[in-house]
């Protein structure tokens, strides 16, 4: 088989490059960092933090796709323990049970919302005002956007729909943090011959077949297409190491203004020293707001999950996430509307922010499964190295 060539180590571009390699194809994969991972990366021990409040899905197929080869192995569930460290606010007050709002939106999730309508509109015509309300607050962590309501109804309510699912709890902890799964997919690839190669910037494209596994701002350059454009989210993103307190919560989900909080090092106590807890935080910024004043929110929520914190501090990690955080669906536009995977001339794109289903870094390893299969395919057909200029600029 011809070489195919992969741009970007993170998430996606290791999976196209397994992905390719399990076929049969030789495989070489660029990253212009010199460590592999993108967002997926993690902080250096001993404390062990995501890029973000990242949980994978059991339920997804691109969890089951990763454990079947045995890269997310070993992970540990949610059990009673954390459930009874869990708490929502609404309406300025922390509460141990669902609130009757969001409750009431979980009854109906056999609803199907629309494209074309904002959320806001067909939930308050569907669910009711104060249960819309409570919706969008639960769904900050997931959109990283401070007004789901704005957005295409079923973009939302897929999501929604999605996290409060009958098998919940789905999420799952892998041990050590997003970075050993890292680790495990680039050892596998080395494995299947996969030839990678870090610190390497691609700065025009090469001969053969290629998989652009970036954000869309380096896709955009590389391949200067101005259409490589969508929507997405932002947050100011709060890491925290602390001294371990019983009175600490697990999760918090603010309700009232999106914010989120969850204690890591609970069902994973790898992720920080002896005696410390990992707490990882996000809040939505609004329009015109600085990162000061979005901060500022946040650490309202700490104080409300991990009382008297700030005098137990001994790690502490800010960080703003600006467009960085996957797609986002306004109203009359779905996944399929996104950047296109094929891109023509033998260039196909994977990322979060493409034309895949899923939720948040599924998009990513959908897209490049159907990015590496197209590939492969097409390297049986004449012509395509031709019609570029080789070599990958470095």
């Amino acid at each position: 088989m011809d070489e195919i060539t992969v741009i970007g180590g993170g998430l996606a571009g290791l999976t196209a490059a397994i992905a390719c390699a399990e076929e049969g194809a030789r495989v070489v994969l660029y990253e212009g960092h010199h460590t592999l991972g993108g967002r997926a990366r993690s902080s250096a021990a001993p404390y062990i933090a995501n890029d973000g409040t990242h949980v994978f899905y059991s339920d997804g197929e691109p969890f089951r796709w990763l454990a079947r080869r045995g890269l997310v192995q070993p992970y540990r569930r949610l059990g009673l323990k954390e459930g009874r460290k869990a708490r929502v606010r609404h309406r300025g007050k922390l509460k141990a049970r669902i609130p009757r709002p969001l409750l009431a939106a979980i009854i109906k999730r056999g609803l199907v919302a629309p494209v074309d309508e904002d959320f806001r509109s067909w939930g308050v015509r569907r669910l009711g005002a104060d249960a819309t309300d409570a919706v969008a607050g639960a769904l900050g962590v997931a959109t990283y956007e401070a007004d789901p309501g704005r957005l295409s109804a079923a973009f939302v309510w897929e999501r929604f729909t999605r996290a409060f699912a009958l098998q919940f709890p789905a999420p799952r902890y892998v041990v050590g943090g997003w970075g050993r799964v890292i680790d495990r997919m680039a050892a596998h690839a080395r494995d299947l011959g996969v030839r990678i190669e870090t610190g390497t910037h691609a700065d025009t494209l090469p001969a053969g077949p290629t998989i652009v596994a970036t954000s869309l701002d380096a896709a955009r350059r590389l391949l200067a297409d101005e259409s490589l454009r969508w929507e997405s989210g932002r947050a100011v993103l709060l890491d925290l190491g602390v001294r371990q307190d019983p009175r600490d919560l697990f999760l918090l989900s603010d309700l009232d203004e999106g914010g989120f909080l969850e204690r890591y090092s609970s069902p994973d106590p790898s992720v920080a020293p002896d005696g410390e807890s990992l707490v990882q935080m996000q809040m939505p910024m609004r329009p015109g707001e600085s990162k000061a004043d979005t901060l500022a929110r946040l650490e309202r929520v700490a104080d409300l999950g991990l009382p008297g914190w700030r005098d137990r501090v001994t790690w502490r990690r800010e960080a703003l996430a600006n467009g960085r955080t996957g797609a986002l669906d306004l109203p009359g536009l779905s996944w399929r509307d996104r950047p296109a995977i094929e891109r023509g001339d033998g260039v196909w794109l994977a990322g979060d922010s493409v034309a895949a289903p899923g939720l948040l870094g599924e998009v990513s390893m959908r897209s490049a499964l159907a990015a590496a299969e197209q590939a492969v395919a097409s390297v049986s057909r004449p012509g395509i190295a031709s019609r570029r200029s080789p070599a990958a600029g470095r």
